[in-house]
């Protein structure tokens, strides 16, 4: 057998110096390559440049210029960043993009950009947290900076300028626009607005830039053109919050009682009646024009302008005049005539306005001729109230009148709504209807759901009017119907129904308010219809014969039950 000498093995440590420390181990021995060595541990190490980034003052609400940290991997093995984020008081103030993904080998960079986007004035700091598997992880890079802010103040908020004669120009009242924050304020535009901007005026100190700290005045004048209250607004749209502000303005427009004398509207009309003679009932004349003229020298202001009168509906008008006639200025008012029966017909049109005898009328006066049909329904609607599902309800009435002298012909007459399928009806009206004649139009109801149903009944005809509507409401509910074939024994009146809501459990106070006796005979089927139960509910129900004497009753009846739908 073959020998070997074996030297004892002798181990060396060694401490190197890296980006960290690790044991080198060597190995002598008699095997080729002595010593032996293993590989040294390695590991990523990081430099961090700059540590600190400061941004200055940045106006609130807008984002800085970028700025750059470059992250390098400073070891001998491969950097992994778990995260990097922006922590901190103000973090949210702070927003950063890299180039650094999840991995870093060594010696190799990366470059973080960040911006500052201040959410409030004053100071702002955050840190850039960076987390590896580097010494001294996590890194961070200390962020810093400023945010500023225009702040506005105006004293006072409103100017009250009082009465002031009409054309006359105030004197100038002042309003004084502080800038009490740590930016400039930046102005758009400063101008009047509102319902009376006209009668205002303004000169400001303001520019389109006041510094901070600074103020700048604004001056209005109020010159009224007309008589009453007159209001507008100072309005300033800036880059502060709260944009725009505005300072509210007022006052009053006085005459002299020689200048509204001077300064009156004045209304004339031509002419001041219209006669449009006969006219078949139910059709349209040719118009007719009045024409309205202001020959005074102020504006004329028109309230309204309407037809008024016993037959005002006979009459109809359109005109040009709107809510206002300038001095010297004239509209036309078109007058139209179509009688609703025969005989005189009269009416009025009325103009309300700022002038001397207002309102001004016009009268109106027209014969129909001929015949005509007028229709008076009565009643008008028809409420049927809780009805059992699938149980036609009482019958009600609606009575349909001619009161004109011309025959009614009616063209149709039909059930139209939601529910109308649940209503149904029969008349006696036919295709007409005899000047001062009537009919009757008999309706009834039949749920077929639960809940509130309506309806109505449309009636075409010759009429003015048409077609006219009678409208039907009604709730269907639930109802358990019981029935049970008649005793056979002698001297039996009638029978009492009794109900629980659990087995055995029925009440002894029976249902009926009196013995079921209707329909009951000894070769008929005896029915009682409860209408006072609720969706899901289960009712127990039986039934006992009353005796002749109206005290004495039979043993109870076998115990049925029923379970009332939910709607």
């Amino acid at each position: 057998m073959e020998t070997r000498a074996v030297r004892r093995q002798r181990a060396t440590a060694v401490i190197l110096s890296t980006a960290c420390i690790a044991l080198a181990l060597s190995i002598t021995d008699n095997a080729r390559g002595s010593p032996q060595a293993p590989p040294f541990f390695l590991r990523g190490a990081t430099a961090v440049s700059p540590t600190s980034l400061a941004f200055g003052s940045q106006h609130v609400g807008t984002t800085s210029t970028a700025q750059t940290v470059t992250l390098r991997n400073t070891g001998n093995a491969a950097l992994s960043i778990t995260s990097l984020a922006l922590t901190g008081t103000n973090g949210s103030n702070f927003a950063e993009t890299n180039t650094c993904g999840k991995s870093l080998a060594a010696g190799a960079h990366c470059t973080i950009s960040v911006t500052f986007t201040p959410s409030a004035s004053g100071n702002r700091t955050a840190s850039l947290s960076i987390t590896d598997n580097a010494r001294g992880s996590p890194q961070r890079v200390s962020l810093s900076g400023t945010g500023t802010a225009a702040v506005v103040s105006l004293s006072p908020t409103s100017l009250a300028f009082g009465s002031q004669a009409v054309g006359t120009t105030s004197t100038a009242h002042t309003v004084t626009l502080s800038n009490t924050g740590n930016a400039a304020l930046s102005s758009t535009s400063l101008a009047l607005t509102g319902t009376n901007a006209s009668d205002f005026a303004q000169t400001n100190t303001c520019g389109s830039s006041v510094a901070a700290g600074a103020h700048c005045t604004i001056s209005v004048t109020f010159k009224p053109s007309a008589s009453g209250s007159r209001t507008a607004s100072v309005r300033i749209t800036d880059n502060a919050s709260g944009s725009p502000q505005t300072v509210s303005l007022s006052g009053t427009g006085t005459q002299t009682a020689a200048a509204a004398a001077a300064a009156a509207a004045v209304v004339s009309l031509s002419p001041t009646s219209l006669a449009f003679g006969s006219q078949p009932v139910g059709t349209p004349s040719t118009a007719q024009t009045l024409t309205l003229s202001n020959t005074g020298n102020a504006a004329l202001s028109i309230t309204s302008l309407a037809l008024t009168g016993s037959n005002a509906s006979d009459f109809a008008q359109t005109n040009t005049c709107g809510s206002s006639v300038a001095a010297g200025s004239n509209c036309t008012i078109s007058v139209t005539f179509k009688p609703s029966a025969s005989g005189s017909r009269t009416a009025s049109v009325g103009i309300t306005d700022n002038a001397s005898g207002s309102p001004q009328t016009v009268s109106l006066s027209g014969t129909g001729t001929g015949t005509a049909a007028l229709v008076s329904l009565s009643p008008t609607s028809l409420a049927f109230g809780n009805q059992p599902i699938d149980v036609s309800s009482t019958t009600q009435s609606v009575i349909l009148s001619n009161t004109g002298n011309g025959t009614l012909s009616i063209t149709s007459l039909v059930l139209a709504g939601t529910n109308a399928s649940d209503f149904a009806q029969t008349n006696t009206c036919g295709s007409a209807l005899a000047a001062g004649a009537n009919c009757t139009i008999v309706v009834w109801f039949t749920p077929s759901v639960a809940g509130t149903e309506a309806a109505s009944l449309s009636i075409s005809n010759n009429a003015s009017g048409s077609s006219q509507t009678v409208s039907f409401s009604g709730t269907g509910i639930h109802d358990v119907i019981l029935s049970w074939v008649a005793s056979t024994t002698p001297g039996v009146v009638g029978y009492n129904v009794y109900r629980g809501i659990t087995s055995g459990g029925e009440s002894t106070t029976p249902l009926n308010s009196s013995p079921v006796a209707a329909g009951c005979t000894s070769t008929t089927t005896c029915i009682y219809s409860d209408a006072t139960v609720v969706a899901g509910t289960t009712y127990y129900y039986t039934v006992a014969a009353v005796a002749s004497n109206a005290v004495s009753q039979s043993a109870n009846s076998n115990q049925v039950s029923a379970t009332v739908p939910r709607p």
